[in-house]
């Protein structure tokens, strides 16, 4: 016989507050840096420099992630409805899923430029790319000092700071570049030192892409999976067996939990204990219970977040 009671957490309100600070921060971040952008194109276009241009095609895409940013914030705030009890909280982790696609498709060209610019050389002038990649650097550690007010927990504000710091050493190698053309009039330095960004850019977006695509596909947060849950739980007193876990994330920082459990006695003071467990060693805020009396062996492999019964 089964106890279909299901016991949740007491606080329902699934969506995390999100302040109006986060929201102003990212619009102001936003305009900053498409304003500077324009800036950085006309530079790049008049001094025939590849750093600039990808670091201005870079910021092109800062200003559309800090768009998606301001509207993932713009969503959040909205409350659970009928057909979306958790809200538009996955909002921002799809948002920072394309901004990540975005880096590596940014990558590829700025790889793809610079091959062509080590085979045919260009003509590049020091004097103004130097100038504009000052002016980008000083406008990029604005941004990112900006972002990092916000909430650095979300995933969509870690995606927009990872764009701005991918920027910042993109000024920071065109004006080394810069220095070494001045210096001694060697071109090639411009397509190689762009080349060595984008390798730094290509393994933050990766991680980027594997964090939000893990909770897209409703996977457990790291140091939370299923096997490693039931096997905490099952050592707490009162608690005779754990099954049919499931661990996946909402959002960034929000962990849910369903479960099967098995009291040996009082299931009250189990279930509570469970719980505890569950916020102090795995961080899941919310979970459900569900008692099961049976006492048979369900005999549940869980390989991942696969369960197989």
């Amino acid at each position: 016989m089964h106890d279909h009671h299901h016991d949740h957490d007491h606080d329902h309100h699934h969506a995390p507050a999100v302040g109006d600070r986060n929201e102003r921060v990212v619009l102001l971040a936003c305009l900053m840096t498409a304003g500077f952008m324009l800036a950085e194109v006309a530079g790049g276009i008049l001094s025939g420099s590849l750093a600039l241009i990808a670091d201005a095609g870079h910021m092109l895409t800062d200003a559309a992630a800090l768009a998606l940013a301001w509207a993932a914030f713009r969503f959040g705030r909205r409350p659970g409805g009928p057909l979306r009890s958790f809200g538009e909280r996955r909002f921002e982790v799809l948002a920072g899923f394309i901004n990540a696609l975005v880096l590596i498709l940014l990558v590829a060209w700025i790889a793809y430029e610079a091959v062509l610019r080590l085979i045919t050389p260009g003509t590049v002038l020091a004097g103004p790319m130097l100038v504009v990649a000052v002016l980008g650097l000083i406008v990029n550690g604005a941004v990112f000092w900006l972002l990092h007010r916000g909430d650095t927990d979300h995933v969509n504000i870690r995606g927009a700071m990872l764009h701005v710091a991918g920027d910042m050493l993109g000024s920071v190698a065109a004006i080394l570049a810069a220095a070494i053309i001045w210096l001694t009039g060697w071109t090639a330095a411009d397509p190689i030192l762009s080349l060595l960004l984008s390798a730094l850019i290509l393994r933050a977006a990766w991680s980027l892409l594997k964090t939000s695509l893990n909770i897209l596909m409703e996977g457990a947060p790291q140091g939370a999976e299923p096997q490693a849950v039931r096997d905490h739980l099952r050592k707490i007193d009162g608690v005779a067996d754990v099954h049919h876990v499931h661990v996946w994330q909402i959002t960034s920082g929000q962990v849910a939990a369903t479960l099967h459990l098995r009291p040996t006695g009082d299931a009250r003071a189990a279930v509570a204990r469970v719980k505890e467990a569950l916020r102090d060693e795995f961080r899941i805020g919310h979970s459900t219970v569900e008692i099961d009396w049976s006492g048979h062996d369900h005999g549940c492999t869980i390989r991942g977040d696969a369960h197989v019964h």
